[in-house]
């Protein structure tokens, strides 16, 4: 057996601490005020956990058994290809953003895919071609805009996609053929937000979704040649939600998801001659989300969101009878796409035990496959707490009853003794929900600080129906701010968990939730953390980029009416910044394009002055959040760093 000499031992051990003593400071294109130099010791510790990675599917070869996937090898994600289950994962681009996603030309004889990245985090998505016979790239959008939606024709010889390029508002439809993008051609001038679904099986029209907030859209079906568009679900009294749609293969109807008589987005199959609606997922009380037709149209593959969990179903479109589908892991199933040629099923499986990984199902073998393996930095992820599903009575009533809302509690592994701190941690969006899944990083909170992590829905989340996300709308927006105030009380009623030490944390909206928070309910904290969020509804209106603001107010309410300017200014957590008493650490992309960098540079500003202590890290190479892994890594250092000052102190 192979014994290093000593001295080689010595001296590997000198570099390697030599060099993370060099590297204490913040990485370059990082500002970071208050935050003191990580210590060797926390670097060494928090290595494993910097290094955990994740797969993410993106496309099939046309033709071959071999996928696109996106990984971090590097300091971003990155294209790389895998030939087989389980082989090789080959990186294909190296730039310092990270790549967005990647789509296969549908032709064996077109050897390329599009890719769609951004600058600096800035989102501004621009899409290139990259060929593969000789490794090179050529932008294929104009460089300034921002471009979405990418989506190859079922011969190969097209694109559709959307773009701000006309005002930077609206997202106006183009066409083009990626190998020579001088047939670039405006399709359809629009209003607002849209985004293409899918081509007819004969390519002459697009499917298209015009979505005006989470809780109303439309579908409208494009004829390429005439250059009419005909809107498929016209308004009604009932506004109503569609999401993902796509063809049937014979062309004759539409299989989608919509909440329309409903409060929960059921899978419907529309009838195009005869402009009906049926419904073919009524045995299922949860969202529809994503789903997919295998290419000889008789398998369509659809998850449910199960009280925040995914379950894959598979239904029979000749007879519309459920099939049997595999067993998978408690946790989140998305980006189901079948095979251009084979009756297969790539899927995205994360749970607690594993992070994001590529699988594939056979419908004819019924056999899964695990495609990618995903590193969790040497630790053993069976290991790893799971998160238990707890509801808790809030401050109102439905039906006489208390209203009770959701939220998932993960405990640290049994060497830590109860009563355990509490990390509370609000998802944003608002239109989001928290979801049980890998912890990835936050793995350290709970198996090296013995923190407990609570992640509630509160109103307004997805998920539990179209009412429900609508109770925090405009001037009900404080009503989600009490749904925490409740939580905390269900905190303090439980004996393993220790009321005298709990942190709030959030990002985006959920960073707007954590300064609320903190300005409500700071004799109930310790200590606060805000990502990325909004600190005063109308200037973050009047500042957020032109493509989003009409979406936002919808929302949050529209600013330029007197009335709503005055409410959202007295609710915003800068007017009412005085109340904050504990510590805070604030946490910007200098190139954020939906929370711009001024709603965090003025409530850092306004608690200073209030002689309160805040620290602050601002990365200039970064919009909203953090994906490069040199400045990730630094701030979950700084947030360790922040967590153990001020959450476990004595």
């Amino acid at each position: 057996m192979f014994s290093p000499r000593p001295w080689r031992v010595l001296f590997f051990v000198l570099l390697l601490v030599t060099n993370l003593a060099l590297a204490q400071g913040p990485p370059p294109n990082i500002v970071a005020e208050g935050i003191p130099p990580v210590p060797v010791e926390l670097k060494v510790r928090m290595n494993q956990y910097l290094n955990m990675r994740s797969a993410s599917f993106s496309d099939w070869h046309p033709t071959e058994r071999s996928i696109l996937i996106l990984t971090r090898f590097g300091d971003t994600a990155q294209v790389h290809l895998v030939r087989s289950p389980g082989a090789y994962r080959q990186q294909l681009t190296f730039f310092p953003d990270y790549v967005r996603g990647a789509r296969y030309a549908p032709r064996a004889d077109k050897n390329y895919f599009v890719f769609s990245m951004d600058t600096g985090g800035s989102e501004f998505f621009q899409f290139y071609r990259f060929d593969l016979a000789d490794g090179s790239y050529h932008l294929l959008t104009d460089g300034r805009s921002r471009n979405e939606g990418l989506l190859f024709n079922h011969r190969g010889t097209s694109a559709a996609y959307m773009s701000t390029r006309r005002n930077g508002r609206d997202f106006d439809l183009y066409t083009f053929d990626p190998e020579n993008p001088a047939t670039e051609k405006p399709a359809r001038e629009v209003k607002g937000q849209w985004m293409p679904l899918d081509w007819s099986p004969d390519d002459s029209r697009l499917l298209l979704l015009e979505e005006i907030s989470v809780n109303e859209s439309y579908l409208h079906v494009f004829d390429l040649a005439t250059g009419r568009s005909e809107n498929l679900t016209p308004t009604g009294a009932e506004k109503v939600a569609y999401g993902t749609a796509l063809w049937a293969k014979d062309g004759k109807g539409i299989y989608l998801s919509s909440d329309r008589g409903s409060e929960f987005s059921r899978l419907f199959y529309y009838d195009l001659g005869m402009k009906t609606f049926t419904p073919l997922s009524d045995h299922i009380p949860w969202d529809v989300e994503d789903l997919d037709l295998s290419r000889d149209g008789r398998v369509l593959a659809f998850t449910a969101n199960e009280d925040g969990i995914s379950k894959l179903h598979l239904l029979e479109t000749a007879t519309r009878r459920e099939l049997p589908a595999p067993q998978l892991p408690q946790g989140q199933v998305f980006n189901l796409k079948f095979h251009h040629s084979r009756n297969e099923l790539a899927l995205n499986i994360d749970s607690a035990k594993s992070p994001s990984d590529v699988y594939t199902y056979d419908l004819k073998t019924k056999k899964l496959e695990r495609w990618t393996c995903s590193e969790t930095g040497g630790l053993n992820a069976d290991n790893f707490p799971e998160a238990q599903l707890i509801h808790y009575p809030t401050f109102d009533q439905v039906n006489g009853q208390p209203r009770v809302l959701a939220a998932f509690l993960t405990c640290p592994p049994a060497k830590f003794k109860p009563p355990y701190p509490v990390l509370l941690d609000i998802h944003g969006g608002p239109e989001g929900q928290a979801r049980p899944g890998f912890q990835g990083r936050y793995n350290y909170y709970l198996n090296e600080m013995g923190l407990a992590l609570l992640e509630p829905n509160v109103r307004g989340s997805t998920g539990y129906g179209k009412s429900f996300t609508k109770l925090d709308n405009g001037l009900l927006r404080e009503d989600s701010v009490k749904d925490i105030g409740a939580l905390l009380e269900w905190v303090a009623k439980q004996p393993d968990l220790d009321t005298r030490r709990v942190a709030v944390m959030g990002g985006s909206y959920g960073g707007y939730m954590s300064l609320a928070t903190m300005t409500h309910y700071s004799d109930r904290l310790r200590c606060g953390v805000d990502i990325v969020g909004i600190s005063n509804f109308v200037t973050f209106l009047e500042s957020t980029m032109n493509y989003r603001r009409d979406l936002r107010r919808v929302e949050y309410g529209d600013e330029r009416d007197p009335k709503t300017r005055e409410f959202l200014i007295s609710i915003s957590p800068l007017t009412n910044a005085s109340k904050i008493r504990v510590s805070m650490l604030v946490v910007q992309g200098q190139n954020d394009p939906r929370v711009p960098v001024g709603e965090a540079q003025q409530i850092v500003k306004q608690v200073r002055e209030n002689g309160g202590e805040v620290c602050y890290i601002l990365a200039t190479d970064e919009g909203h959040g953090f994906r490069k892994k040199q400045n990730s890594d630094f701030l979950l250092q700084a947030l360790v760093m922040f967590l153990e000052k001020y959450l476990l102190k004595p």
